[in-house]
């Protein structure tokens, strides 16, 4: 059976998911003095909005296209900026609309001459732009997360552009421990990567933050974790596709941190805020989350629970996590070596799985004034609404129909 794509709904600024391209928001904008009651409360709650400093008039955005950099591309336009430049090696989302406030220019991150009309006339780059995922070569990753980055700050520099914001990852730091509510000054550079990945990033952060000279050009690294919400084709998009396979690996206790979208994207905007002269942001690492942990297996539970309308996983057996996954990791890994494949089944994802990985974000909330804006429970709400209305329709299980 041939599934179809339909054309997804924007996220609206309100949060909700409306029909049209302009959402409920620019429907309330555009109303006449007399508007039916729900409208009336919906203007009445977005009169109520907290309000938050100005962004600058004309930003870049690399990774524009993806799953935080659009966002954080519609965050800036939310907050005022008039000219966002959203650069990707991907087109522009069919489901996008028209605003003239958005440049949508596709382009190669490797390629300094994209990169350099991308940045051009910008205040400040937010560097979202990234190879991810644990199935590409070193050197790959490298040339985009490393030499990407580097271009990034050459086209800067060549056009005044004198902030970078860099999108970071805590898989930096990484050492394949528990991390048990430790700051990001208590988190240190491993001396060898658990992924290659995780090494190319640092090495892009490190020449990103090395670029700061402490008045033309000014850097900050800004981390999630474990990043979540409408559009998110990554985290929780794999585990739903693999709902029915999934098992708990071990007793299912380990606690995380994680980010829903508009938070992560609040705190990139607030790095920006804190690049100034003397600013105890410039070069630093901080890691950005919804504030409490979580247990990652009920909040994985949840989702399949919520938006496919599953049994809990808890009712099935659970896996033996370090004596089976574990050493059923290495040997896939192993095969794959051999054949020169990779596999989704690693050591590496097995032990992201198992382990704590929560973090006590009080230095972002020091230096960049951090606090989440959307509370979990709104936060979920919004993400299991897009997963049903948006998601399902062309990824989830399809209805069986019988033959007569």
């Amino acid at each position: 059976m041939v599934r179809q794509t339909r054309r997804q709904r924007p996220v609206c600024a309100c949060g909700r998911l409306h029909e049209g391209q302009e959402g409920l928001c620019g429907l309330v904008s555009q109303a006449s003095s007399v508007v039916p009651t729900d409208i009336a409360v919906a203007r009445s709650s977005l009169t109520m909005a907290p309000s938050y400093p100005p962004v600058p008039k004309n930003c870049t955005v690399t990774g524009g296209m993806g799953f935080v950099g659009r966002r954080l591309v519609e965050m800036l336009v939310e907050r005022g900026a008039t000219r966002v430049v959203a650069f990707d090696i991907a087109p522009k989302p069919e489901d996008a609309g028209d605003d003239p406030r958005i440049v949508w220019m596709q382009g190669d991150l490797t390629n300094p001459r994209d990169v350099d009309k991308a940045c051009e006339g910008s205040e400040c780059v937010w560097h979202i732009a990234a190879l991810v995922g644990p199935y590409h070569a070193l050197d790959m990753y490298m040339k985009v997360n490393y030499q990407g980055t580097v271009n990034v700050i050459d086209a800067c520099k060549k056009h005044g552009v004198k902030k970078i914001v860099m999108s970071s990852s805590p898989s930096t730091r990484f050492d394949g421990n528990d991390i048990n509510g430790l700051k990001e000054t208590e988190l240190k550079i491993p001396r060898k990567f658990l992924q290659a990945y995780a090494e190319s990033k640092c090495k892009g952060e490190e020449a990103c933050m090395a670029a700061c000279d402490g008045e033309n050009l000014l850097t900050v690294a800004v981390a999630p974790h474990q990043v979540y919400g409408p559009r998110d084709m990554l985290f929780l998009h794999n585990f739903l596709l693999n709902a029915k396979r999934l098992r708990v690996f071990g007793d299912g206790e380990n606690l995380v941190s994680v980010c829903y979208v508009d938070n992560y994207c609040h705190g990139l905007i607030l790095g920006e805020r804190a690049l100034y002269p003397g600013s105890p942001a410039l070069r630093n690492f901080y890691i950005c989350t919804d504030g409490k942990p979580v247990k990652l297996w009920p909040f994985i539970d949840r989702a399949l629970m919520d938006v496919l309308g599953q049994p809990s996983l808890f009712t099935k057996f659970k896996l033996p996590g370090w004596s089976f996954m574990y050493p059923l990791g290495y040997c896939v890994e192993s095969i794959g070596a051999l054949l020169g494949k990779k596999f989704k089944l690693t050591t590496f994802s097995v032990r992201m799985l198992l382990i704590n990985r929560w973090f006590d974000p009080s230095l972002s909330k020091r230096d960049l004034g951090y606090e989440p804006i959307v509370e979990p429970e709104e936060a979920w709400r919004r993400t299991v609404t897009w997963f049903k209305e948006e998601w399902m329709p062309v990824h989830g299980p399809q209805p069986e129909f019988q033959s007569f």
